[in-house]
């Protein structure tokens, strides 16, 4: 039993202690993981929103954005339409105030004036009634202690001030000293250490004032309550509604009316009624919040969208950077660039293009090796066939054998020296091409020039070369852009080799035709032919395939190699056949070989 409960007891202990060990490496796991988010989240965020790219899109979009908010804040018609509808009721407002106050006026009647001559004109039954320009004689006067009531009712609802003055434009009544009965006054006092206006709340202040005060005068009050210094009650006290809008001396826009106070056409005195500073602000203020806060949400969504974009292109380009980083560097094994060929933008065509760079530059290395692989196993021939005869010159006995070595190291001295000559030319021939621009040229004279100087150089027991043109429409239907010199080495190529395998008494025929936009050059030989298998790689470097080694060491291999190099620089190709016996049998005899090239037609066909 005490052992059973000793194991009891160790159990109870363990599982408290493996429960806090799960929730320390739960909170381990959770620090991790955090961790990784944070650092997955500072590598977006480093790579796409801190990008040069991205601030440049997020500042062209908010630029305008921008002036577009800053445009609507400071050139907008809201405020003035704003002043122009409380101009409006203002006016309504005074009018019917005006009328109030001209009902409320009393006539002075203590004494009637009668006129005697007017008495002696009236005739039996006649009685005098009063006219208009009696009526103009009448007093009305304002009486303030029974407007101050009517005025009090209608004012105390607007918020607005109101000011009643006199025909001769003294100050009777002022909304602000109107009191009810029984009205308990309160004035806040000012507190003993009172603090002066924040440097920024004046700043603002003076910035709304300058703003304003090229097209608003200044807002003062009367002095001496004389309302002539308003140009509306002046105006007011013609008989003629008028306002205007001023601005304070805090920056904040009042709007005054003035409205002839009138009963039978006699003007009693002018009624002023003006907004309470930064009445309209508060409005525009609102307004220009809520603008504020649209412009807030809109360049929220302006900046998402940019980084969406900026990502969409600054994420690939970086990529593509990358790599063509890693290309440039060099390293053993070879780079892929990001393909983003399923991209139908500017991307996937860069994406694109620099893939093909670089397969192409890999190609370029490619030949680059095997050129050099193959010039360095071409020259060791030569070079090994001469150090043995120079080596075995001393220790030759006869005569006979030291002429014979030395024929054999002037043909190895002048096979190295053709294959030099023909390897220094293939190297630079590129760079060449690039270089040089092409130009136009008429196939026709060209190949008539190159058979008539062909024919001339030929030796006894050399085969000539004979040239047919084919009738093509147009003025010029033989014209190419291209570059003579080369194009004349391939054609003399083609003529040397067709020549070298043609018997003395045979003929190499050159046969220029137009084939739609190409134009085709066939040159045909009376030799051997060429084996089947061999049609493509006798354009290889260094290749030749001649029947029991006729004239070895006589050819480089290159002048095949670099024919096809020259006309595929001219947007063509070149391409090896065999010409076989006319006839209808399946085999037919090989009458011999035959070189066909296209080249693109230029302008002026």
């Amino acid at each position: 039993m005490a052992v059973e409960s000793e194991s009891a007891e160790a159990v109870a202990a363990s599982e408290p202690a493996s429960g806090s060990e799960r929730s320390r490496l739960r909170r381990l796991g959770n620090k991790r993981i955090r961790r990784r988010l944070l650092n997955q989240f500072g590598r977006i965020f480093g790579t796409y929103v801190l990008s040069s790219l991205t601030r440049r899109i997020i500042a062209i979009n908010l630029v305008g954005l921008l002036a577009l908010v800053i445009g609507i804040l400071y050139l907008n018609q809201f405020r003035a339409g704003l002043i122009d509808a409380r101009v409006q009721s203002l006016l309504t407002q005074g009018e019917i105030i005006a009328g109030a106050i001209a009902a409320s006026a009393t006539v002075d009647t203590g004494t009637i004036t009668v006129d005697p001559e007017r008495l002696l004109q009236l005739q039996a039954g006649e009685s005098i009634t009063p006219t208009g320009d009696d009526l103009d004689s009448l007093d009305f006067p304002i009486n303030p202690e029974r407007v101050g009531p009517v005025l009090r009712r209608l004012i105390s609802p607007t918020k607005t001030r109101a000011r009643i003055y006199d025909p001769e434009g003294i100050l009777i009544l002022d909304s602000r000293h109107l009191y009810s009965s029984a009205q308990i006054l309160r004035f806040d006092l000012p507190p003993p250490n009172a603090v002066e206006e924040d440097f920024w709340d004046t700043l603002w202040q003076w910035t709304k004032r300058w703003l304003r005060q090229g097209d608003l005068p200044l807002y003062q009050e009367a002095g001496g309550g004389d309302g002539r210094v308003y140009p509306e009650v002046e105006a007011a006290l013609a008989g003629s509604p008028a306002s205007v809008t001023r601005i304070s001396p805090r920056g904040e826009l009042i709007v005054s009316v003035a409205v002839p106070i009138q009963r039978f056409r006699a003007v009693l005195g002018s009624l002023l009624l003006s907004t309470q500073g930064g009445d309209i602000d508060a409005i525009v203020r609102a307004e220009r919040i809520a603008i504020i806060r649209v412009f807030l949400f809109a360049a929220t969504v302006t900046i998402l969208l940019s980084i969406l974009l900026a990502g969409t292109i600054a994420g690939p380009v970086r990529r593509l950077a990358a790599a063509a980083d890693r290309v440039r560097r060099g390293s053993t094994s070879r780079e892929e660039i990001p393909d983003f060929s399923d991209r139908q933008d500017e991307i996937g065509h860069l994406a694109r293009s620099f893939r093909e760079m670089t397969h192409a530059l890999y190609n370029k290395i490619d030949a680059i090796e095997q050129f050099a692989a193959d010039v360095a196993h071409e020259l060791k021939n030569p070079l090994t066939s001469l150090r043995s005869a120079v080596e075995t010159l001393p220790v030759a006995k006869s005569q006979e054998s030291k002429d014979r070595l030395m024929e054999v190291i002037q043909h190895d001295v002048r096979r190295l020296d053709r294959l030099i000559s023909d390897i220094s030319d293939a190297s630079r021939l590129d760079a060449e091409l690039a270089r040089i621009q092409a130009e136009p040229l008429d196939l026709a004279e060209f190949l008539r020039n190159m058979v008539a100087d062909s024919n001339q150089r030929a030796g006894a027991g050399e085969a000539n070369v004979k040239l047919t043109v084919a009738d093509a429409p147009g003025a010029r239907p033989y014209l190419v852009q291209g570059h003579d010199i080369r194009l004349g080495q391939v054609i003399s190529n083609l003529f040397d080799n067709a020549r070298s395998f043609s018997s003395a008494d045979g003929t190499v025929r050159a046969d220029l035709a137009r084939e739609g936009r190409q134009i085709k050059i066939t040159v045909d030989d009376d030799g051997p032919g060429i084996r089947a298998e061999n049609t493509e790689r006798i354009f290889e470097r260094f290749y030749t395939d001649r029947p029991d080694g006729e004239g070895f060491g006589n050819n480089s291999g290159l002048g095949l190699s670099i024919s096809r190099q020259i006309i595929e620089a001219h947007g063509g190709t070149i391409v090896a056949t065999n010409r076989l016996e006319p006839g209808d049998g399946e085999k037919r005899e090989v009458a011999g070989a035959r070189f066909i090239i296209y080249l693109p037609a230029g302008t002026g066909k």
